[in-house]
């Protein structure tokens, strides 16, 4: 007879009471947003895959082999790349079962582990099937430095407007009508340039992204949403990749972190044209210059670069005696530059 109280058995997980086996196991899996910049283009390093939408680095962490997860990381981006990584930060472990292809009974659930990993640009990948790509390929309504970009009126907005209109209740019509207004800036809210994955949520769950059709085995489920916004990517790739560009993009404002992506030395405006890229805004230029000045986060070199057009400019570098001055020094943008009338 068991001895256990029924309130003891009550409280037993019902997985307790599965068999074990592969169905159970779990996977960790490490994937790495590499980001650098050139020619005033943000870029994520991808590897190209036959027949399958391109992808981050990625492996699974192996624990014999690798004394960390970081490590295992390292030697999976090196691996597929030919790339040594230098700064690396853990951004975020997503673990949602379909996002990774992996159903209950199909195989190891995969937590995915993801990174956002920083380099210059020169670095390039020696693999034959690894590239930079734009990031803005995979987010179209992200780059707002010329216009806002017509994509969000022609296609999201409208896709957006249906995912309200299908709503379940006048409660959660409510509720995505606010998420589009606060993702989108409607209703002159304005553009948060940080809120890069909540507006990926937000198209995934409204079914306009081709990674939702997939996860869900079917097209989207919304008549007449079916738009292609952006290029997709393996798994969830595109999610941890949303990740890492709010999380550059709100860091920058408290730490020096883009200076890992500048070369040694630099003109002003170079740095203003990579902090544009990455943020997807323009930036007034004589705001910024007193910011970064005022700032302490450059010196002077006393040389001068001319690159064949326009005055000569001042070479910077980045100072690094801030990093001991203060607690958060980093670029708080806080100035655009006017917006362009169409």
């Amino acid at each position: 007879m068991n001895n256990r109280s029924k309130k003891e058995q009550a409280s037993t997980p019902k997985s307790a009471h599965r068999p074990p086996g592969d169905a159970q196991a779990v996977l960790i899996g490490l994937s790495a947003a590499v980001v650098s910049v050139a020619e005033e283009r943000p870029r994520v390093l991808v590897v190209e895959r036959h027949e399958t939408p391109d992808s981050l680095p990625f492996g699974t962490f192996d624990p014999l082999a690798h004394r960390t997860l970081e490590s295992g990381l390292r030697d999976w981006v090196e691996e597929q790349t030919g790339l040594q990584l230098g700064y690396a930060e853990q951004l975020y472990t997503f673990g949602d079962r379909g996002r990774h292809l992996t159903d209950v009974g199909e195989g190891p659930r995969v937590l995915s582990v993801g990174y956002l990993a920083l380099t210059r640009g020169e670095h390039a990948p020696s693999a034959p099937d690894t590239r930079w790509r734009d990031w803005y390929t995979h987010f179209p309504w992200e780059d707002w430095r010329e216009n806002k970009p017509a994509i969000i009126e022609t296609a999201i907005l409208p896709g957006l407007s249906v995912f309200v209109a299908h709503a379940a209740d006048a409660r959660q019509s409510v509720r995505r009508r606010d998420r589009v207004r606060v993702c989108f800036g409607t209703d002159d809210i304005g553009w948060d340039e940080e809120k890069v994955l909540e507006r990926y949520e937000l198209l995934y769950e409204a079914g306009l992204v081709a990674e939702a059709w997939r996860d869900r085995g079917s097209h989207s489920p919304l008549a007449g949403t079916e738009v292609h916004l952006g290029r997709p990517m393996l798994f969830d790739h595109r999610r941890i990749l949303a990740t890492a560009m709010g999380r550059m993009r709100s860091k920058m404002k408290y730490r020096p972190v883009v200076f890992e992506l500048m070369p040694p030395e630099f003109t002003l405006l170079e740095l203003q044209r990579t902090v544009e890229a990455l943020s997807g805004i323009r930036l007034h230029k004589q705001n910024f210059r007193r910011l970064v000045e005022s700032q302490g986060l450059v010196e002077g070199t006393g040389r001068i670069a001319s690159h064949g057009r326009g005055r000569p400019a001042e070479q910077f570098r980045f100072r690094r005696d801030v990093l001991r001055e203060r607690p958060a020094p980093g670029l708080r943008l806080g100035s655009r530059a006017p917006a362009k009338s169409k």
